[in-house]
């Protein structure tokens, strides 16, 4: 009686285990799907400190943590410039850094210098007119990783089924984090 009781036990627990896996998943976004639309940016004029990546983009995180410890408030952004589903990862390209200001307003001189005394490049993004924009919950680590492996398939399909303009620059934006890369129309080739 003893080895079934324990035996009950053991796949009790088991089941909460994997009932609480599932849980963390879909709070992580799991089920979610992908949200695309066109329209005004999410973002305007922003100045960025960053640095530049060339390899797979699952080795970023150290440019984050980098970008993160050094001013813990700024807003985090990635400019993903290729798409890893069609790039070779080695060669997969991107910026990591801070936002430092946004809109009219000016990071101040002492910021600008604290990041470049740390190796990151400083540069302004002039607000776009119309953008295309992905959106997709980030909660748990486990979304950008989910993040990573949806959101260009949904911007692609989205570009592919909507050919407004010959060329788009597209803006991802999943809380802290904005991918931003151009597209050109396949009409044009």
């Amino acid at each position: 009686m003893p080895d079934l009781l324990l035996l009950g036990l053991i796949g009790g627990l088991t089941l909460l285990l994997l009932l609480t896996l599932l849980a963390f998943a879909g709070y992580s976004g799991l089920l979610t799907g992908v949200t695309v639309s066109a329209g005004s940016p999410p973002i305007h004029n922003i100045t960025v400190a960053y640095k530049f990546h060339v390899g797979s983009y699952g080795h970023i995180g150290q440019f984050f943590t980098e970008s993160c410890s050094i001013s813990p408030k700024l807003r985090s952004i990635a400019v993903y410039y290729d798409n890893p589903h069609t790039v070779p990862h080695e060669k997969c390209r991107c910026a990591v850094g801070s936002i430092l200001s946004e809109g009219e307003e000016s990071p101040s001189p002492e910021l600008i210098h604290l990041y470049q005394k740390f190796g990151f490049k400083v540069f302004s993004f002039p607000a776009p007119s119309h953008v295309v924009t992905a959106t997709f919950p980030y909660t748990t680590p486990l979304s950008i990783w989910l993040a990573a492996r949806r959101v260009h398939p949904a911007l692609d399909t989205y570009i592919k089924v909507r050919h407004r303009y010959s060329t788009w620059r597209v803006v991802t934006q999943i809380p802290w984090v904005v991918t931003e890369k151009v597209v050109q129309d396949m009409r044009n080739k």
